[in-house]
């Protein structure tokens, strides 16, 4: 059976999935969901609302991190957890800082510049959908944009918090690789995909399988202009560059 991943088109975690099964060569559909009316099928299908979700052989893994380790086990190679039982230790242990500290408090603070004021945000999960569904989107957004504000706590201190937080982020990665180009060891394991998926969201690198919407609000260029010039952009658009490579999207 095709393995399908319930995604948004615009998310870290959902894009450390999607990097997993590419990396990996796994032929897979890729089904986008709108925020807010994708929480009843998430529901039903995992018994969570959250997204990424992979359904693959009659199983149903919800999270990227229970995602990655399920095509570890499956699909072996090639390997993002490394060989060495030290190493892969460490990165597992990378891998789950970025996971629960910056995940949450980067996409705080990124929604804190979009969201307000704008409906540039909703253009982000509507690529590829047609003209009535755009416009059903665009006029209930509203709502959708404050029942997320409050799920997610979005709010100025909050917001300074994720800022810090992605600034260590973006010191860590800095420091870390800088003996190698890799966060553990010489290779590229799951610490580098996580990193930097999750880093993502700082700067936009062209090797996102979604495009960006233009025009651009005035807060994405507020948040992107905070990071402009830090040695860990740097090292995320190279692994970008490096180990995106092709999709293994089935289109449907």
């Amino acid at each position: 059976m095709t393995a399908v991943l319930h995604q948004f088109q615009f998310s870290h975690y959902n894009e450390k999935a999607r990097w997993a099964l590419d990396f990996k060569g796994i032929a897979h559909q890729r089904r986008s969901l709108l925020p807010g009316p994708h929480m009843l099928p998430m529901v039903r299908l995992s018994g969570q609302k959250s997204v990424p979700v992979l359904s693959w052989n009659g199983d149903v893994i919800a999270g990227s991190a229970r995602i990655i380790d399920a095509l570890e086990k499956r699909v072996p190679e090639p390997a993002l957890y490394p060989a060495d039982e030290q190493q892969r230790r460490a990165a597992l242990e990378t891998a789950a800082w970025f996971d629960d500290e910056l995940g949450p408090q980067i996409r705080r603070a990124y929604f804190y510049d979009v969201l307000p004021g704008s409906t540039w945000a909703a253009e982000c999960f509507l690529f590829g959908r047609g003209a009535l569904a755009k416009a059903a989107y665009r006029a209930v957004f509203p709502a959708i944009r404050a029942a997320m504000m409050k799920d997610m706590q979005i709010d100025a201190a909050g917001a300074a918090r994720g800022i810090e937080t992605t600034r260590i982020a973006l010191e860590r990665v800095a420091e870390q690789a800088r003996a190698t180009g890799y966060l553990v060891g010489d290779r590229f394991s799951v610490a580098d995909l996580t990193a930097a998926a999750l880093l993502s969201p700082a700067t936009m690198p062209p090797e996102f399988p979604y495009p960006i919407p233009e025009p651009r609000c005035a807060g994405l260029d507020t948040w992107l202009a905070r990071w402009q010039g830090h040695a860990g952009l740097a090292w995320v658009r190279e692994i970008y560059r490096r180990h995106r490579g092709s999709t293994a999207e089935i289109p449907t």
